[in-house]
């Protein structure tokens, strides 16, 4: 990887690990379902030249508009609100071993020892995590980031399903399909708290304009183009730096805990998801002659 690519790798996930401190900050001035449908409609803003007609894949991208940008981000951004950043920049990895199992039940994707293995090393680690709640961090609010982490893997198997398409029309038309839908789950599940907006502090602000373009126009923007020009096997490994940033961000910027049995758990799961990510996958069998 040329040095310019690998410095682009390294400044989106110091992006996306950043982004569980700015999210936290940002929850405590505006509602999570309502700041997550600011930042898409900012971000369909910024994505309005490419909202171009995906011609025979609308119903899919409503669908996954519905699972990836309402029921991922509401989980995820609602149990934010009750566990420290650090924790939820480690829980969130369970996305990667739940993708491999959808992989493996959806398109018979072999999963062998090793992934297996890595898959069984990641969930423990998060169960050390939800086994000692530290700081601010809440059970129930951790189930919701793991349960964030599913919908993510189910998501992940909607793309798959949805075939060919701009990656640029895909997150435009999500941010538009999306914003609406996440306005009405904020005014059922939240209440009529629009009178928060205008009162929101310069926090609930930074982390709407952030995730609008750091994480998503910035952020996926560069890691698309890298997958596009690189192999899989050379860019993935990289994304192990988002969560390794997201733990530091949090005990440096907000102070959270850096207890053993957090870091422990870090650790573990950081290692499985390693293995399930730089695992060779295993060959299929070979047809009987």
């Amino acid at each position: 990887m040329r040095p310019i690519d690998l410095l682009a790798a390294v400044a989106v996930n110091l992006a996306w690990g950043l982004n569980f401190t700015i999210a936290k900050l940002g929850v405590a001035e505006l509602p999570p379902m309502l700041m997550i449908s600011l930042r898409y409609g900012l971000t369909a803003l910024l994505l309005v030249r490419w909202l171009r007609w995906p011609r025979g894949q609308f119903r899919q991208i409503l669908a996954l508009s519905f699972v990836l940008g309402f029921l991922h981000f509401s989980l995820m951004i609602t149990g934010l609100a009750g566990i420290d950043s650090s924790v939820a920049a480690i829980a969130v990895q369970a996305q990667v071993p739940f993708a491999a199992i959808l992989a493996f039940v959806f398109f018979k994707d072999a999963i062998g020892w090793r992934r297996a293995g890595g898959i069984a090393l990641a969930l423990g680690g998060i169960a050390v995590l939800a086994g000692q709640p530290s700081g601010a961090s809440d059970p129930l609010s951790l189930a919701m980031v793991i349960a964030a982490s599913l919908v993510w893997a189910v998501s992940s198997i909607q793309v798959k399903k949805l075939g060919s398409i701009d990656t640029l029309v895909l997150n435009a038309w999500i941010a538009l399909l999306a914003a609406p839908q996440l306005l009405v789950g904020s005014l059922v599940f939240e209440g009529d708290r629009w009178a928060t907006v205008p009162q929101a502090g310069i926090w609930g602000w930074i982390a709407v304009v952030y995730m609008a373009v750091a994480v998503t126009v910035f952020g996926y923007g560069i890691w698309y183009r890298l997958l596009l020009r690189y192999p899989v096997t050379t860019v993935m490994p990289l994304s192990l730096l988002a969560p390794t940033f997201g733990v530091l961000c949090g005990i440096v910027l907000l102070g959270e805990p850096a207890d053993p049995a957090k870091l422990l758990g870090a650790a573990i799961t950081l290692a499985g998801v390693a293995v399930v990510i730089l695992a060779p996958r295993p060959k299929p069998p070979e047809p009987a002659t």
